[in-house]
């Protein structure tokens, strides 16, 4: 499946040299990995929500270096954490690449290998009822942790792909200085949620029993905690969130946010072909048209798009809007300010 972790490369395939900046970043990470384990840390995984159906799961987390559990400085970071963080300290963890990490769900153990980035993104067999339940995950030396998962039912027909940035969250992005001052400066309480929004999505989950929430974003997987806390403390119904990892890649110099979410909306749609999708997304951005795109593909996996418009002071500051068409090969698409006008026009087309 797209997205699993891919085996090593056998001798019959062409061996393709790594870019030169990703060549640097294994530079970095490698001399910051020895000079922090010099000082007692340790891998430890960082569990993120998976997803799944009655016959497989997807599973997502990342390797880090950490000081172990229980000494009074990770005491300390922990109460820091808790208490809210400023964003530059998401970006300054150190990942462990190509490390082992030992799975355990549904009576079964699988071992996997994380990405260069310590990041894992595995799909493997599993047998669970619908629901939520918990996988294992550890590295050799590190305390097991649990990464919540959530089973979908097999009847289910109706799910949401939702837009983080400026859609559920304030975050001015792309907005270069902006942007930067919300990632890496303001602290995470101080973060806006978008007005409407979760009142929205609860409604539709309510409405839609079992229907999965999925968040999906360029962001970095760094993230991921911070974004966690700020929907769970917002209201937002609970759901796995798709990002990316930042830096260069094996044969290019930055990854690709727009192939990132055409992955995994294709992706989704194949893993999940009896559901219809409620594709929610900004017009900052490329929401529109990679819906747009989406839709076309799959007329009969949307069951709308909804876009929501930025004020005009963001628009300015994000270039422009993206042009807007009442339908996407037939498929609805809707858009308003904030949650509360969205919901008025999913009202109007049936869908909520």
């Amino acid at each position: 499946m797209p997205g699993d972790l891919h085996a090593p490369h056998s001798g019959s395939l062409p061996f393709r040299k790594p870019h030169r900046a990703a060549r640097f970043e294994d530079m970095v990470h490698a001399f910051r990995e020895r000079w922090v384990r010099r000082r007692g840390h340790v891998p430890t995984v960082v569990p993120y929500t998976g997803y799944g159906s009655s016959e497989w799961v997807r599973i997502f987390c990342r390797v880090l270096l950490s000081r172990p559990p229980g000494t009074l400085k990770s005491e300390r970071r922990r109460r820091r954490r808790e208490q809210g963080i400023r964003g530059w300290r998401s970006f300054t963890s150190v990942p462990v690449g190509d490390v082992s990490v030992t799975i355990e769900v549904g009576g079964q153990r699988t071992t996997v290998v994380a990405d260069r980035g310590g990041v894992v993104d595995t799909r493997i067999p599993a047998q669970l009822e619908p629901g939520w339940h918990t996988a294992t995950l550890s590295v050799a030396g590190s305390k097991p942790v649990e990464a919540p998962i959530r089973i979908v039912p097999p009847e289910t027909r109706f799910g949401i792909i939702s837009d983080i940035d400026d859609t559920v969250m304030v975050t001015a992005l792309p907005r270069p200085f902006v942007a930067a001052w919300n990632t890496f400066v303001l602290d995470e309480h101080a973060r806006t949620p978008t007005p409407g929004m979760a009142v929205l999505l609860e409604r539709l989950s309510a409405k839609y029993e079992g229907a999965l929430v999925v968040y999906l974003s360029t962001g970095a997987w760094n993230t991921a905690p911070t974004l966690t806390r700020f929907l769970s403390r917002n209201l937002y119904p609970a759901g796995p969130m798709l990002l990316t990892d930042w830096g260069p890649t094996h044969d290019r110099l930055f990854r690709s946010g727009k192939e990132h979410k055409q992955k995994n909306l294709r992706r989704l749609a194949e893993e999940f072909p009896d559901i219809r999708w409620l594709l929610i997304g900004d017009d900052g951005q490329h929401d529109p048209d990679l819906y747009a795109e989406f839709a076309a593909e799959n007329p009969d996996k949307v069951s709308a798009i909804a876009i929501r418009e930025l004020s005009a002071g963001e628009a300015v500051l994000a270039g422009g809007r993206t042009k807007q068409e009442s339908s996407a090969n037939a498929v609805p698409v809707v858009s308003g300010a904030d949650g509360s006008q969205i919901a008025d026009r999913l009202g109007e087309i049936g869908l909520l």
